[in-house]
């Protein structure tokens, strides 16, 4: 669960977070999470944005109160590019398109999020990047930053992330499930899944910060890299 700095200077410092590790502490505040690690580390740091405990990737903290300020201004408004790797369900009817559905929390489902007319507006992009039979790997870029954007616009198309136990399905993928002629080893009681985490990567961010230009990018996990590898050697 250590996460890797990726880049910082004076004003912010960018994390590529593990999958699993909380960005902030939730309410509870029982669980560990890379705030309090950063702050171990630095003393203040101010949250800028978050990722949802499940998805790996680059998230920023800033260290300053004025770089908090400008930064948060700056991922509220729509001045910070923000691309997202995925794997979805299916195969996807167009090699790119938009949605464009609001999204609001469902009224009877604290933390459940669904689009709705009466919602916050919420915009996605997608271009796959590489078919397979089951399942599609996608480039998302966000131009709103909703609660679990991404996640509600997939399954609003019909290819929901894999391994979404909220919006989707949360069973984790199984070799077997398309390598012909599998065997289980005869040392394996059951077979070890390939990813039986949320299949989606914060890759990279663009903004402005006191005149500079910054282009940030988190490398794709092992755990997407291994998975990606076997659907490439089985495709066929």
């Amino acid at each position: 669960m250590k996460p890797e700095i990726i880049f910082e200077n004076e004003s912010f410092v960018a994390v590529n977070k593990p999958s699993g590790l909380l960005s902030v502490p939730d309410r509870m505040g029982k669980e560990v999470s890379l705030k309090h690690i950063l702050k171990e580390k630095y003393g203040n740091i101010f949250t800028v944005h978050r990722l949802d405990k499940d998805t790996s990737g680059l998230i920023v903290f800033a260290k300053t109160e004025e770089a908090h300020k400008e930064l948060s201004q700056r991922f509220e408004g729509r001045d910070v590019q923000k691309f997202y790797l995925g794997l979805v369900n299916g195969m996807m009817l167009h090699s790119e398109g938009s949605v464009d559905a609001a999204i609001m929390e469902h009224p009877g489902k604290p933390g459940f999020m669904v689009t709705h007319q009466k919602g916050k507006a919420s915009l996605t992009d997608y271009t796959v990047l590489e078919t397979f039979r089951l399942y599609s790997w996608v480039q998302f870029q966000i131009h709103t930053g909703r609660t679990h954007q991404i996640r509600v616009h997939m399954k609003h198309i019909g290819h929901s992330i894999v391994c979404d136990e909220l919006y989707g399905d949360a069973k984790p993928i199984l070799l077997s499930s398309f390598k012909r002629n599998f065997k289980l080893s005869k040392q394996a009681e059951e077979e070890t899944p390939i990813l039986a985490r949320l299949a989606l990567h914060s890759w990279k961010l663009s903004f402005e910060l006191n005149g500079e230009t910054f282009n940030l990018e988190a490398e794709v996990p092992k755990d997407l890299r291994a998975l990606l590898q076997q659907l490439r050697k089985w495709k066929g």
